[in-house]
Formats: C-alpha cells, sequence, structure tokens
C-alpha cells in the first residue's frame, strides 16, 4: 500500500467521475503546463488508490504532460459490483482500455503501480494500439515474495471472517511496527487511510489479493508486447524480489530503472526523480 504524505491537490488538477464505456471511474486529472507532450494514466496498487500519486501529478504536469491517476473498480471513490467476477485480469484490463479511451487523446502512456501493473500488462496485451508505452512501477511478473503472499493471504481470511473495521485495526498495527520510532501520520492522513479502507469493496481486495499471490510467470506475455516497456522500481523494494525485476528487465528487453533510496512506492517518496525518469523514457517512444 502507497501512503501519501499530503492531500493537497498539484495545480491545475480536477477531481471528478471518468465516464467510459464500462462505468464511471473517480479521478485526479491534472493538465499539462506549456505545450503538451502526451497523456499518461496511472493505475493504483493493491488496497491503494489515486491519491497515491498525487506526489507525482505535478512533475508530471510540469514537464509537459497530462497526468490521469484513477481509482479502479471496486477501489476508494470508484463503484464496483459485488460479484467476484467483475474483478478478474480481464475484466480490470478492459476498464484500462476504456479508461484510456474516454480521455479522448488517442493512444496513452499507461503506468500501473504494484497490482496496477498487473492490470496495466493486461490491458496493453490486449489492446496495445490503445497505448503509447507500458510501464511496471514495484511490479513484476509472478507472484510476490513469500513474506508478502503470507501478509496477503492472512488479510484475506480475515476479511471473510471478521468486520471490515476489526481488519482495518489490525492492519494499522501491523504497519506501524514497521515504522520509525516517533513517527506518526497526521490526523488527516490516518483518515483518509480508514476512509479508503472502509469504501473499497471486499470482494476487490479478495479477488485482486488471490491475483497477486497467483500470478503467472508473466516474461513469455512481456515478450510479445508490442508496446516500448519499462520496469521501474526502488532498489528496497520488498514486495516483488529486486532480482527477478532486474532479470525481467534484461530477458525483455526493457527500459531499466532503479531509484535510490526508494522502497515500494517510488511514486510517494522520489516523486520528482521517478518523473524525470519517466520522461526521459517516453522521450524515446515512438
Amino acid at each position: 500500500m502507497s501512503k501519501p504524505r499530503s492531500l493537497a491537490l498539484p495545480p491545475r488538477t480536477r477531481a471528478y467521475r471518468l465516464v467510459t464505456a464500462r462505468g464511471d471511474f473517480a479521478v485526479l486529472d491534472t493538465a499539462p503546463q506549456g505545450e503538451p507532450r502526451g497523456t499518461v494514466l496511472l493505475l493504483p496498487g493493491y488496497t491503494g488508490s489515486k491519491e497515491d500519486f498525487l506526489a507525482l501529478l505535478g512533475p508530471l504536469s510540469d514537464a509537459g504532460y497530462r497526468a490521469v491517476a484513477v481509482d479502479g473498480r471496486g477501489q476508494h471513490e470508484s463503484p464496483g459490483p459485488r460479484h467476484r467476477s467483475a474483478y478478474t485480469r480481464r475484466a480490470l484490463a478492459l476498464d484500462a482500455i476504456s479508461q484510456a479511451a474516454a480521455l479522448g487523446d488517442g493512444s496513452v502512456h499507461l503506468l500501473g503501480h504494484s497490482f496496477g501493473g498487473v492490470v496495466a500488462r493486461g490491458a496493453a496485451l490486449l489492446a496495445p494500439e490503445s497505448f503509447r508505452s507500458l510501464t511496471l512501477l514495484s511490479s513484476g511478473p509472478g507472484p510476490v515474495a513469500r513474506p508478502q503472499r503470507i501478509r496477503v493471504r492472512v488479510l484475506r481470511g480475515a476479511l471473510a471472517v471478521l468486520p471490515k473495521e476489526r481488519v482495518w485495526r489490525a492492519t494499522r498495527w501491523l504497519d506501524s511496527r514497521g515504522e520509525e520510532p516517533g513517527v506518526t501520520d497526521p490526523p488527516e492522513i490516518v483518515m483518509f487511510l480508514r476512509r479508503r479502507w472502509m469504501r473499497t469493496r471486499v470482494v476487490q481486495l479478495a479477488v485482486a489479493g488471490r491475483l497477486l499471490r497467483r500470478d503467472r510467470d508473466g516474461h513469455a506475455q512481456l515478450a510479445q508486447l508490442t508496446v516500448p516497456l519499462h520496469i521501474a522500481y526502488g532498489d528496497e523494494e520488498m514486495v516483488w524480489p529486486v532480482v527477478g525485476l532486474a532479470e525481467v528487465a534484461l530477458r525483455t528487453g526493457a527500459h531499466h530503472t532503479v531509484v535510490v533510496g526508494a522502497g515500494h512506492s517510488p511514486n510517494v517518496s522520489h516523486p520528482q526523480e521517478l518523473a524525470d525518469r519517466l520522461v526521459a523514457f517516453w522521450e524515446r517512444c515512438p
């Protein structure tokens, strides 16, 4: 889960519902400063939301890109049905394709963070003509590392038998164990994290968690991509093994970015450096 450090909207940012052929999705849409250079669609990770990209939207806008972060189906402020079939890999990929089309800018750069990368990979394979490039940020083919698989399995099991509020309190306590002594989240961030958790559909969390734990080796899939591929992550990444991510980049010939000092969410911890590296990649795309 990414945890935004501020909820302030960057300049030139609108929050609204994007109307698509597959339903309405809550988005944060930041207009480019100066001459437009392209559009990027940003997909958040497991238990995350569009707000995970708040720190990144401004630098991308300053570089001339329209940046649109979206809540996926059943995430935070986007509505979602209660049946599991609505959250399959294919269904979520089709959502991303429809979101790109609804932006009205032709083909867009697609970036998926963590679980969002699983969705983005599927979308780029289904409709490569919709995307100018694909960036997998802190995301790789294959299941997540064993400690994370255990964590997701416990979370899914708890959601099946316990009230959502109780699971929230337990996850907050566990997350606090990994924080630096004396460091506490501001009250507005805690309130936002709770609100996001309570609004996200349990079925979305259950199915997405299953996909993360059982994601197949996607090297062959990535090799079939016809759009430019970018593998980006922090050198302190802990959800997917760093060695495995480097191997993916090598085997696929992808553009490769390692953000020094960043963990699972360079979009939060190193937004300006990440934006610079993204723009450098996009400038190389046809």
